[in-house]
Formats: structure tokens, C-alpha cells, sequence
């Protein structure tokens, strides 16, 4: 992906908690406002991160990632790119009800979704947006660390894009609301410095 190594982090943060993400509906194009909860996840980010300067900030345009940016104390340029994968016909419905329609080990990233309200998105056009996001950052990163604010199923895939992975890569990286996580290089390979880490864990993910 690159020919020179650039010193700069990318620090990846998924929204606050909100109602659907605690009943573990799927999430895509609704736009949620974040549970009280969810705000608290976002101020604690905010005090995790306090006092690091980002060369770029960015979020996706839902309310739900919006809001995380705002009350960790980020202002964000917002892109359609990193709006939530489209869930189409499943968008609002648990895994468990989806393998009820659909086959019983069904996922996301092997078997997809069909067309509903919208419609929907496979798992190679979720990648096309994370790779337009990564070359967006990455002549960025050879200066500063950026930051982006997003949903869980687009930076799993936008952590498996910077990784140089296959997309689907993404379905082994989990990602609780309010997480930070952490992307670098070591050298010229991109890699994981902290993945999935909650402010209230003891070690901090920038240092080191």
C-alpha cells in the first residue's frame, strides 16, 4: 500500500452505545442518537485522548458518531464514506433473526444482506469506500495522526484495508462501542498497536 513508512497513527474510535447496538440490531442507515450510556462512553474517550492533536479528524455524518466526535472534544470533517454498511432488508433485526430468514450460519461478511427500504451493500462495496478513505489518510499520516469516528462492520473492513488484508479479514476484528484502537507502521508493514480497548482498561493505547 505504501513505499515509505509515515510516522503518523491512526486511531480509530467507534461510536457510543446506542439502543440497537446494546440489543444487537443491526445498525446501518438509522439514525440513532446515542443512549446516556453512549455519551458517557464518548466523554471518557475525550479524557483518553486529551491533549493529542490530530493533523485530520474525520466521522461519519450519522448522529450516533457525530455526537461521539463532539463530546470527545473532536471536530471531525464528516464523509459519506464512513457511514455504516448498508444492512438493507436486515437492517434492524438480530443475527439470530436474519439466520431465521436467511440460513442458520449466516454472517455479515461470508453471506451478506438483500434489499429492503435500501439497498443494502455487499461486502466489496463497504471495502471500496474504506480503501477511498485510506488514501484519503494516508499522504496525512506522513505528518500527523488522524482519527476517525465510525461504526463497527466499517472500520473492521477499514482496519483489514490499511492492514492490506482481504476484507474480510474484518470479520475477526471485534469492536465494542466507545473502543479506541490503534493502527501504525512497524517499519514499512502497516500493523495493530491497540485494538478494542475501553478507556476504563489500565494501559493506555497511544503510548509506546
Amino acid at each position: 500500500m505504501c513505499t515509505s513508512a509515515p510516522k503518523g497513527r491512526l486511531v480509530l474510535i467507534r461510536h457510543g452505545s446506542t439502543e440497537w447496538s446494546r440489543s444487537g440490531q443491526h445498525t446501518g442507515r438509522t439514525d440513532l442518537p446515542l443512549l446516556p450510556e453512549g455519551e458517557q462512553d464518548a466523554y471518557a474517550v475525550g479524557r483518553a485522548l486529551a491533549g493529542r492533536s490530530f493533523a485530520l479528524a474525520l466521522c461519519s455524518p450519522l448522529m450516533r458518531a457525530r455526537r461521539t466526535a463532539e463530546l470527545a472534544g473532536l471536530t471531525p470533517d464528516p464523509s459519506d464514506d464512513l457511514m455504516e454498511w448498508d444492512y438493507g432488508g436486515y437492517e434492524g433485526l438480530t443475527t439470530v433473526q436474519i439466520r431465521q430468514l436467511a440460513q442458520p450460519d449466516w454472517t455479515v461478511f461470508k453471506d451478506g444482506v438483500v434489499p429492503g427500504n435500501t439497498p443494502g451493500e455487499t461486502l466489496e462495496q463497504v471495502a471500496d469506500r474504506a480503501r477511498r478513505v485510506v488514501e484519503r489518510i494516508h499522504p496525512v499520516l506522513a505528518v500527523g495522526d488522524v482519527t476517525i469516528v465510525a461504526h463497527g462492520h466499517l472500520l473492521r473492513v477499514l482496519a483489514a484495508v490499511f492492514l492490506d488484508q482481504a476484507p474480510v479479514t474484518g470479520a475477526g476484528l471485534l469492536l465494542d462501542a466507545g473502543s479506541i484502537s490503534v493502527l501504525e507502521f512497524e517499519k514499512d508493514v502497516p500493523a495493530i498497536r491497540t485494538w478494542n480497548w475501553r478507556p476504563d482498561a489500565p494501559a493506555y493505547p497511544m503510548e509506546g
